[in-house]
């Protein structure tokens, strides 16, 4: 199994560490940011970290792993592979996230959720909100990084492999803003 420092390590040697001032998906700033595809592009490492992911949950006895659009659709391929189970995945529709292409949750199903950055958490909920909707049993959720600090609480069992304290801040007291220091925007969702 990676421990935490050899995560740390390979983030900062493809470079998905960045610093400067960022817009996160959750709507609040950060002085660092983590560009998980970085590391994600590389199947070997991208294997390795699932792997690892996987053993943290191999005497769960799930059965689906499911990860929200865009890196948890990689993620839940690799985890789902290596504890041989199927792997689907949650897409926004209309600005809700959903099960789509046909996707289906059995009765009473394990499942895994797994994601790759979770600072607030909120996607992850929401996943598990989707599970439930549809008769599965939200059992854990396995993280690549946890940039929360140990904030996001999902009611079930939650493990990363990285966790990294980054301070945030809201929009009105950045001090990245008061500085005068130009906002880049990263991620795939709109606010």
């Amino acid at each position: 199994m990676m421990n935490e420092a050899e995560v740390r390590q390979l983030f900062i040697e493809t470079g998905a560490i960045l610093e400067g001032h960022f817009l996160l998906t959750s709507g609040l700033h950060s002085p660092l940011y983590v560009e998980k595809f970085q590391v994600l592009q590389y199947p070997k490492h991208t294997e390795k970290l699932c792997a690892a992911l996987a053993e943290r949950f191999t005497n769960d006895n799930i059965e689906l792993v499911v990860g929200p659009v865009t890196g948890g659709i990689i993620l839940a391929h690799e985890v789902g592979k290596h504890l041989g189970t199927r792997a689907i995945f949650t897409e926004r529709e209309n600005g809700k996230m959903a099960l789509r292409r046909g996707f289906v949750i059995e009765q009473g199903q394990r499942v895994l959720i797994v994601e790759d950055i979770v600072t607030t958490g909120g996607s992850v909920k929401e996943v598990i909100d989707v599970v439930r909707e549809h008769g599965g049993i939200p059992v854990a959720v396995g993280m690549l990084v946890d940039r929360s600090g140990g904030k996001a609480d999902f009611g079930i069992p939650a493990q990363a492999l990285l966790h990294l304290t980054i301070p945030t801040y809201q929009p009105d007291d950045c001090p990245l803003c008061k500085e005068g220091i130009v906002l880049t925007k990263r991620g795939s969702r709109k606010l």
